[in-house]
């Protein structure tokens, strides 16, 4: 009950730092996720007992959790996780060093227009166009170049603009909408557009502003929650370096990544979306961790550092199975987003992907060796 209790919390918590400062679809995004939450908890611990309880009060039943290709999966795993962290550290650096990398040589992130401010347009011509082409036309027209990318289908379009967006009002919305069809007109004289945005400078600083926040006191009330949860502040360093690292490797993703693959990898509020809900599926798995690790280490009231890490070794291995099956499952289902749910979602799901992959392996790999380099202490990793 209080693995529940704590994995769900968690990403309660975060669900509701994401409604406070999130605006729009986020908004709409977080509520969802907060009703997700409380009833799926409802779900799994009283809907679910009601059934197994009915299972099981039936004469001969045999309730089975596996089938045989799958029932001593991982049982017997003896991974080294504590012995080889050094090797997890090189790993997680080597990745956040070549987003580093590529940040410098895009000079920075693709930010959309949430963040840089502008007048966003999705645009669908009847044949395939050369964004090149598009970007030169549009350059005619507004005096400065657009930026222009293939969204989705190559006769699609998203060109995004700065012209005149400190000016309002209806004689400039007119000359933007003249000038763009003057400059599409040149390039097929039959399209439709599909959406358009527009974001004034203020109102981005705002976003960004806001985004920042949100990501910082998640960071804050996650330590505090751990601290207060597991009575050791080396429990909630390792718990929030696990998240500064899931945000810093899911951002690299996105600037390695991005102009290499077939969709946008803009840098807006979805975005922001998709990293608490990172951050809090990474905490859910971290505390499962972290309440096996507990449950462990109290069985012995004293033991040396070498059998610490052999219990804590012990108890990360007990939860592979767990946490894999829950991973793959959460992979699944953001697949199937991933791929049927159209080009407007497509990076957001893309960094849910990669999100959840990150988030498993750094509860296992990052954030519990970091509770063992920073005790420095003979005694267990638990308030006796």
């Amino acid at each position: 009950m209080s693995s529940i209790l704590d994995s769900n919390l968690t990403t309660l918590i975060l669900g509701i730092i994401l409604f406070i400062f999130g605006s729009g679809p986020v908004q709409g995004f977080a509520t969802t996720l907060i009703i997700g939450i409380l009833s799926s908890m409802f779900c799994a611990i009283f809907i679910t007992r009601l059934i197994f309880d009915r299972m099981l009060k039936k004469p001969g039943s045999n309730v089975k959790f596996s089938i045989p290709a799958t029932e001593n999966l991982l049982r017997h795993a003896k991974i080294d996780f504590v012995g080889k962290r050094k090797y997890f550290y090189i790993f997680s650096s080597a990745i956040i060093l070549i987003g580093l990398v590529f940040f410098v040589k895009n000079k920075g992130f693709n930010l959309g227009v949430d963040f840089q401010g502008g007048r966003t347009f999705q645009v669908r011509f009847e044949k395939p166009v050369d964004v090149a082409n598009v970007r030169s036309a549009l350059k005619l027209s507004f005096g400065s170049e657009p930026e222009v990318k293939t969204f989705g289908s190559s006769n699609q379009v998203k060109i995004t603009t700065t012209f005149k967006i400190a000016e309002t009002g209806p004689k400039v919305e007119e000359e933007v909408d003249r000038l763009l069809d003057t400059g599409l007109k040149k390039i097929q004289p039959n399209y439709q557009i599909m959406f358009q945005t527009t974001v004034g400078p203020s109102i981005a600083k705002d976003i960004v502003y806001a985004s920042l926040l949100a990501i910082f006191f998640s960071c804050i009330l996650m330590f505090l929650f751990i601290l207060i949860r597991f009575k050791k502040w080396q429990y909630g360093l390792g718990a929030v370096a696990a998240l500064f690292h899931d945000v810093l490797v899911v951002m690299s993703c996105y600037v390695i990544f991005d102009g290499v693959l077939p969709f946008s990898l803009e840098i807006g509020q979805d975005f922001v979306a998709a990293l608490l809900t990172v951050m809090g599926y990474s905490m859910t798995d971290t505390v499962v961790v972290f309440d096996r690790i507990r449950e462990f280490l109290t069985q012995k009231q004293s033991m040396t550092k070498s059998e610490q890490h052999n219990m804590i070794n012990y108890a990360l291995n007990s939860t592979l199975t767990r946490t894999i099956n829950t991973s793959t499952i959460t992979f699944f289902v953001l697949l199937s987003i991933f791929i049927f749910g159209g080009d407007v979602i497509r990076g957001f799901a893309f960094a849910l992907l990669i999100g959840v992959v990150i988030g498993t392996y750094s509860s296992l790999c990052i954030a519990t060796p970091i509770v063992v380099d920073f005790d420095k202490k003979d005694d267990a990793l638990v308030k006796k």
